[in-house]
């Protein structure tokens, strides 16, 4: 019987899932003009319909959909390196009240649901109001920018 050299276990965070996935990640990083350009470009229907799709399981995902998601952000930025993914999604959040918004969080693992006045994560409060805005079915928040994407999957860009 074979013996492994090193008993190391694989990680299992969201950055070792992207890499393993049969997206193939071009070794030049985007930056600059290219890298906003890439972000204002439209989002795919099969992206548009997952992310919109956030409230379908209630106020808690399986980890299928969870999993489901993060392939389709994987499929969606493929010239992009796991760390300028989306910190995190917003989206209104349809399950009545008291819930206002709900949001893949940074590691694009949970899928929470937020209440009238409840804070956001880190980085995310500034997409809020956007994202409660009729004309958007999703925000997109990175790091430099907000991107506010309506569900034709046409995207409008906020710096800041």
């Amino acid at each position: 019987m074979r013996r492994p050299l090193l008993n190391v276990q694989p990680k299992t965070n969201t950055e070792q899932i992207l890499k393993t996935a049969t997206i193939t990640r071009p070794n030049i990083e985007l930056s600059g003009a290219a890298l906003e350009k890439r972000l204002r470009s439209k989002r795919s229907d099969v992206y548009t319909e997952a992310m919109t799709k956030l409230d379908a399981g209630g106020a808690v995902c399986s980890q299928q959909v969870i999993q489901d998601l993060i392939q389709a952000i994987a499929s969606e930025f493929p010239e992009l390196q796991p760390h300028q993914f989306p910190i995190g999604i917003i989206s209104k959040c349809y399950l009545g009240a008291p819930y206002e918004v709900h949001t893949l969080d940074v590691a694009l693992e949970i899928v929470e649901h937020y209440k009238v006045g409840q804070a956001l994560p880190a980085g995310m409060e500034r997409g809020r109001s956007i994202a409660l805005h009729p004309g958007y079915a999703y925000v997109e928040v990175f790091s430099n920018a907000i991107c506010a994407v309506t569900s034709a999957g046409n995207v409008s860009i906020i710096k800041g």
